[in-house]
C-alpha cells in the first residue's frame, strides 16, 4: 500500500512537471517566442499556448513601452563649453523573435546605443542651438537611434533631453548677455519715444509760427498753470518782442530834442 502511494505520488509530481513545460499562458502585452531543439519555430500568443515537453522552449516577451532613463551625459558642445546632460528614451518591441535571436539583451544595447548617439549630436551642436532647438535635437536622436535599433526588432518612438546643466561661469555670462540686451531694448525703445516727441514738438512750433496769437495764448496758459501751485515766488516769463518794444520805446525817449 505504501509502495502504491508512492509511486502515485512520484507518477503525479511528473505529470505536473509535463503539464508546466507543455502548457503557457501569456497576457494580451505578451508573446511566445518558441523553439524547438533551439531553433527558432515561430512567435505564438496571447492566450494558451501548448508546448512539445522538453522539447520546445518559449521565451517571454513584453510588447508594451518601456522608458529607458539616461543617466548624466558630460558632452563639450561644438563652440566647446563643456554641459552636463540626461535625457529619456521611449521604446517598445515590434518583433519579438528578432530581439530575443538578434541581441543579447535588447535593453542593455539600447542604453549604450542611446548614451552613444547622444554625446555625438550634443558635441556637434552649439550651445545655444542645444538650448533654443531642442525639439529639432529630439527629433533628431530619435531617428538616429531607432536606425541603430531597428535590426534587432526595437521601435523608438520619443527621446527628450530632461535637462541641461550649464557651467558657473556661463550661467553668469548668459544673465550678463540677458540683462544688457534688455538695457539695449530699454534705450532702443526711449531713444523712439524722444523721436516721436520731437516730431510732435516740431509740428507745434510750426504752428505756433503760423500763428503769433497762439504764443500768447500759450504765455497766458503758462501764467494760469503757475498761479495754482503755492509757490511764494512766481516767475513770469516775457516774450523777445514785448522786450524789443520797451527797447524802443526807451530808446525813443532819451533823444535829445532837436
Amino acid at each position: 500500500m505504501i509502495s502504491f502511494l508512492s509511486t502515485f505520488g512520484f507518477l503525479f509530481v511528473i505529470l505536473i512537471a509535463i503539464l508546466g513545460a507543455a502548457v503557457k499562458i501569456t497576457q494580451e502585452y505578451e508573446r511566445g517566442v518558441v523553439f524547438f531543439l533551439g531553433r527558432l519555430v515561430g512567435v505564438r500568443g496571447p492566450g494558451l499556448i501548448l508546448l512539445v515537453p522538453f522539447l520546445e522552449r518559449m521565451v517571454r516577451m513584453d510588447l508594451r513601452t518601456l522608458t529607458l532613463d539616461l543617466p548624466v551625459q558630460e558632452v563639450i558642445t561644438r563652440d566647446n563649453v563643456t554641459i552636463k546632460v540626461n535625457a529619456v528614451v521611449y521604446f517598445r518591441v515590434v518583433d519579438p523573435a528578432n530581439a530575443v535571436v538578434k541581441v543579447f539583451d535588447y535593453g542593455v544595447a539600447t542604453l549604450q546605443i542611446a548614451q552613444t548617439t547622444l554625446r555625438n549630436v550634443l558635441g556637434q551642436s552649439a550651445l545655444d542651438e542645444i538650448l533654443s532647438e531642442r525639439e529639432q535635437i529630439n527629433q533628431r536622436l530619435q531617428q538616429i537611434i531607432d536606425e541603430q535599433t531597428e535590426p534587432w526588432g526595437i521601435k523608438v518612438s520619443v527621446v527628450e533631453i530632461k535637462d541641461v546643466e550649464l557651467p558657473q561661469s556661463m550661467q553668469r555670462a548668459m544673465a550678463r548677455q540677458a540683462e544688457a540686451e534688455r538695457e539695449k531694448r530699454a534705450k532702443i525703445i526711449h531713444a523712439e519715444g524722444e523721436f516721436q516727441a520731437s516730431k510732435q514738438l516740431a509740428a507745434a512750433a510750426a504752428v505756433i509760427a503760423s500763428e503769433p496769437t497762439a504764443l500768447q495764448l500759450r504765455y497766458l496758459q503758462t501764467l494760469t498753470d503757475i498761479s495754482g501751485e503755492k509757490n511764494s515766488t512766481i516767475i513770469f516769463p516775457m516774450p523777445i518782442d514785448l522786450l524789443q518794444g520797451l527797447t524802443n520805446l526807451m530808446g525813443g525817449r532819451n533823444k535829445p530834442n532837436p
